[in-house]
């Protein structure tokens, strides 16, 4: 095996998924912390005097003490090469998950032990399964009262249709917590609160055939249900299967608590020893193999202003196969130009190292001068293909949006263009009334917020918000065939234009919809941009 082939394969490049508050980002900075990229995990409680979360850099994130955009993040631990996407948990920001995950070879869900299956979890669990990628699931918090583990697979596997297979077992949980049961290993490893915030832990491995010294350790209440526990999971749970695995079908299920950091670095080594090295991608042209074509990427991301000081742009692109050299030229397809990727950097939440060269699997940042868009392939100048593209969603909330100061309409369009761009809102104006008038779409409400934040901090515009009655939005498909200036329509519906100038419209009502289609025969209307 060739060098080049080597480091590919020791990538490994996932998303965590979870519904808000289950404790992902604090997930997230363990890892960081095995892997050295962190000498302390930062608190992410928001508290004024402790550091905040590696992956959350944006201001607003830091108030809030939620996620709203996606972090990438690399590290090294045992060999490996690994990068982890960080998604938002809040359904408001489910869009820029969904792109995400088109970037990702596996997804680590992330539930809470009190809760199990939440709404957030269950929506981007579909993704997950539309693109068959592998799920590995840590069952998070049990340093807290938990639910009856039993309960917590059951839910697993009604509530988002996957089978279960529990790779340790949680003895206890909340004051009661003491270790998990290692099926493999068949040993408990014993929970001590001792590893807040630091690598060295207490944690005590005794094999389950040496029951006194167990007993000794634990007490004889939890051993004795541990061992009634093991005998039920042993006659009914799913057997381990990675080819399961790896197909989407089977979940393979860690418990601890990322908070005490127990747990956590046995998740990491089972999941990392399960996981695949990147994985090949769909192009027009057919799949492309990570370690056989040259250097190929797309682009699932967009974020203006990381860097205050320089009012940049980055793209954060997906390698998906060969190497990547900052001084190569590499065609981009939709801007049908050749061109050398500037100031190419790895992105570790807001701090950036730039880099010389980089591999299939690996999610790079270069600066972007305004000529990407989301779903862009890039490639060698000699080929000429194109990445399946990223779906745009339909916005389910809209608003007139205004500036509160005539004098910076330059500024103010410069800057809800910029936003647009990255995918967390779309706009769109009359459509051929002449008023410059803009109107927000936006998949979540709290999108808004974030928005009229980033305006008034980052471009120093304040705006007004004045919500809309609309609900429902259908791009018309054939457009080229439509007067849409003839266009017959219901009392609700307005006619609006998008930044490229493709007509839509909107609704309040969904009936509307139909009768739409009945008024004017031929006319195609779809809920997706196909742009």
């Amino acid at each position: 095996m060739n060098e080049f082939t080597e480091e590919i394969n020791r990538r490994r490049t996932f998303a965590i998924i979870s519904h808000p508050d289950a404790g992902k980002t604090t997930l997230t900075e363990k890892f960081l912390l095995y892997g050295g990229a962190i000498n302390l995990a930062g608190s992410v409680k928001g508290k004024a005097t402790a550091r905040h979360a590696v992956s959350d850099w944006m201001e607003i994130e830091k108030e809030r003490g939620i996620s709203v955009t996606s972090s990438v993040l690399q590290f090294e631990y045992g060999g490996y090469c690994i990068n982890i996407l960080d998604t938002p948990g809040h359904q408001d920001f489910s869009e820029d998950t969904y792109r995400t995950l088109m970037a990702a070879d596996s997804a680590v869900m992330v539930i809470d032990a009190s809760k199990g299956v939440e709404a957030q979890t269950r929506k981007l669990f579909k993704v997950c399964v539309m693109r068959k990628i592998p799920i590995f699931t840590f069952i998070n918090k049990l340093d807290r009262d938990a639910n009856d583990t039993f309960d917590l697979l059951d839910d697993i596997e009604k509530e988002l249709g996957i089978a279960t297979c529990p790779l340790n077992w949680p003895i206890g949980s909340g004051k009661e917590f003491r270790g998990v049961y290692d099926r493999e290993k068949k040993c408990v490893i014993s929970y001590s609160d001792t590893e807040k915030g630091t690598k060295e832990g207490t944690a005590i491995e005794i094999p389950l055939k040496e029951e006194n010294r167990l007993r000794e350790a634990i007490g004889d209440v939890p051993v004795d249900r541990l061992l009634e526990e093991m005998e039920l999971l042993d006659g009914a749970g799913a057997d381990f299967d990675l080819e399961s695995v790896r197909a989407g079908e089977l979940t393979p299920v860690c418990f601890g608590s990322a908070l005490t950091n127990f747990g956590v670095e046995i998740f990491l080594k089972h999941f990392l020893a399960m996981t695949t090295t990147p994985l090949p991608r769909k192009s027009d042209m057919g799949v492309i193999e990570p370690t056989e074509n040259e250097f190929s990427a797309f682009v699932f991301k967009i974020q203006a202003n990381m860097n205050k000081a320089h009012r940049d742009r980055i793209a954060f692109m997906r390698i998906c196969s060969g190497k990547f050299d900052a001084q190569m030229e590499v065609r981009h397809v939709q801007g049908g130009r050749v061109m050398r990727l500037s100031q190419p950097q790895q992105i570790m939440a807001d701090e950036r190292k730039v880099l010389s060269e980089a591999y299939a699997g690996d999610i790079i940042g270069v600066f972007d001068p305004g000529v990407f868009s989301i779903g862009d392939t890039l490639c060698v100048p000699k080929e000429k293909f194109c990445y399946e593209g990223i779906p745009t969603f339909a916005p389910e909330h809209f608003a007139r949006v205004r500036q509160m100061d005539t004098m910076k309409r330059k500024q103010f369009v410069k800057g809800i263009q910029q936003i647009a761009q990255e995918g967390a809102i779309q706009i769109f104006q009359e459509y051929n009334t002449g008023l410059e008038e803009i109107i927000v779409g936006v998949v979540g409400v709290l999108q808004f917020d974030v928005l009229k934040y980033r305006l008034e901090n980052e471009y120093n515009v304040e705006i007004r918000l004045d919500s809309l009655p609309y609900e429902h939005i259908r791009w018309i498909e054939n457009k080229e065939e439509v007067d849409i200036a003839k266009l017959t329509g219901t009392s609700d519906m307005k006619k609006v234009k998008d930044m490229k100038g493709n007509p839509l419209l909107l609704f309040v009502n969904s009936w509307s919809i139909g009768m739409t289609l009945d008024r004017n025969k031929g006319l195609v209307l779809t809920e997706f941009s196909r742009n």
